[in-house]
């Protein structure tokens, strides 16, 4: 009897012949983690990003019982580290803490070792935070009107601060300025921290900051904050409004982190991980150490979190185009 023949007269076999196909994944996610996990992150210790990860990491080790280790592999915007875990083993034991830049914002402006689509798989959205509108305390303005009325008199004569040319706040200050009509000059710095000490002592005008950078700096009265970049109001901020509440309603950009695992890592290995994460966003004291951070606790699906990525790609693909960054 031909071997197709005898497989359609045997229900038992195509049950086992459907075992076989489905065992390697279940079987995975049932030992998992059976040894330490590595969680890389794209950027040099002590950012939002790392304090991030480590919250995260430690609240997976309690959970599944083994250890989730940080490693920082900072370099080339954070190329380097999504190079590398697209080039690891899809076992679930190299993860990435993937930040906005990586996935949307680096292969847009430079041609990449790695697919940000295909290279990965989606886990969970971790969390998102908006960027705030701050200026320092000489400049005459407190609402985003305000701002886009004194900047517009005094075309080209304002200056702005960024973490350097195609960094997030640089592509996001670009766009709220094309869509407000109104011109600053760009100033890059070598990361937040420099840009946001020219911004207190007044060597620039404004620049759009992490709620964490920032609020502290607003409390000691050393900067003003006019408004938030995101779609709601910040619970640390209540009194600042967002910019699309002021008049720009389709402006809504918020950056964002989120796990990642290199493509074809089992599946059912990125549900479990998944499902740790939504869980995570859910516990209330989990959701109050990362927004303490300036982070909004968010733990979706692998597929909210690939539909989150395929809806910024145009947004940010436009930013870079109006900011002028060439290809590198």
């Amino acid at each position: 009897m031909p071997l197709v023949a005898r497989w359609r007269k045997s229900p038992v076999a195509l049950l086992a012949l459907a075992a076989s196909v489905i065992a390697p994944s279940w079987a995975a996610a049932q030992s998992y983690p059976s040894r330490p996990v590595t969680v890389v992150v794209p950027y040099a210790p002590g950012g939002n990003s790392d304090s991030t990860t480590r919250i995260v990491a430690q609240r997976f080790g309690e959970k599944l019982g083994q250890a989730f280790v940080v490693e920082n592999r900072p370099g080339a915007a954070g190329a380097l580290a999504a190079e590398f875990v697209a080039r690891s083993a899809p076992d679930g034991y190299t993860l990435f803490m993937s930040a906005l830049s990586q996935t949307v914002l680096v292969p847009v402006v430079s041609k990449t070792r790695y697919d940000p689509v295909k290279d990965f798989a989606p886990i969970s959205l971790i969390g998102t935070n908006p960027f705030v509108l701050a200026v320092t305390n000489d400049l005459p303005v407190r609402t985003v009107a305000d701002f886009v009325t004194y900047v517009r008199a005094r075309p080209q004569q304002l200056a702005y601060a960024s973490g350097g040319i195609g960094t997030q706040n640089h592509l996001a200050m670009a766009l709220f300025l094309k869509q407000a009509g109104i011109d600053m000059i760009h100033v890059p710095y070598k990361g937040n921290a420099p840009s946001m000490t020219d911004l207190i002592a007044g060597h620039v005008a404004a620049m759009l900051s992490n709620p964490s950078d920032c609020i502290p700096q607003a409390a000691a009265g050393q900067i003003r904050l006019i408004a938030i970049t995101g779609p709601r109001r910040s619970s640390q901020i209540r009194d600042v409004p967002t910019i699309a509440e002021s008049g720009y309603p389709s402006y809504k950009v918020v950056a964002w982190q989120g796990l990642m695992a290199p493509a074809g890592t089992p599946k059912d290995v990125v549900k479990l991980i998944a499902r740790q994460a939504s869980e995570a966003a859910r516990d209330p004291a989990f959701a109050e150490r990362l927004t303490k951070i300036g982070v909004d606790p968010v733990g979706s699906s692998p597929e909210e979190f690939a539909a989150t990525i395929a809806a910024d790609i145009p947004i940010w693909t436009e930013a870079v185009a109006i900011a002028g960054v060439k290809d590198q």
